[in-house]
């Protein structure tokens, strides 16, 4: 039994952790190519403001094919049958958060659409005062040509 999973991933940070708050929206486009499966993961530090249904946060997702240069094409939702552990909400939002019990959590939505490309959104909606740290990464798995090279820091 192998037990080597740390070869068989890469993980791209895709929006760098920040505050978010009123009129922030942060936006990562991700290339899946080399990669059989991909996760999401996004994180939620503490909330600094009430949350509510008027002041909440929204993480949308979008998907692509490539074009003939490489680039993506129009990006659209993801549908239901693209992701795995959540309900869809309005359009492609994958994460609802409205409620101060589910910050300081981490969620993960895998993707299972197929596309090469996704778009993944976060939006502070309503009038945040102070705002809440986000960050999301993406965890790709099972390379096409593997193991995935280490990213080691410096000592």
């Amino acid at each position: 039994m192998r037990k080597d999973g740390h070869s068989d991933i890469e993980i791209e940070q895709a929006i760098a952790p920040k505050t978010y708050s009123t009129g922030i929206t942060g936006t990562a486009d991700v290339d899946c190519s080399g990669f059989n499966m991909t996760e999401i993961e996004i994180t939620y530090g503490d909330h600094a403001d009430t949350l509510s249904s008027a002041v909440d946060f929204d993480v949308d997702l979008e998907h692509a094919d490539p074009l003939s240069t490489g680039l993506h094409d129009t990006f659209a939702d993801v549908a239901q049958d693209d992701v795995l552990g959540c309900t869809l909400a309005t359009g492609a939002i994958i994460n609802h958060v409205e409620d101060d019990a589910d910050t300081n959590q981490v969620y993960r939505i895998g993707y299972v659409g197929g596309k090469k490309f996704l778009k993944i959104t976060v939006t502070a909606n309503g009038t945040h005062a102070t705002g809440t740290i986000i960050g999301v990464n993406v965890i790709h798995r099972e390379p096409e040509n593997g193991p995935v090279a280490d990213t080691v820091p410096t000592v």
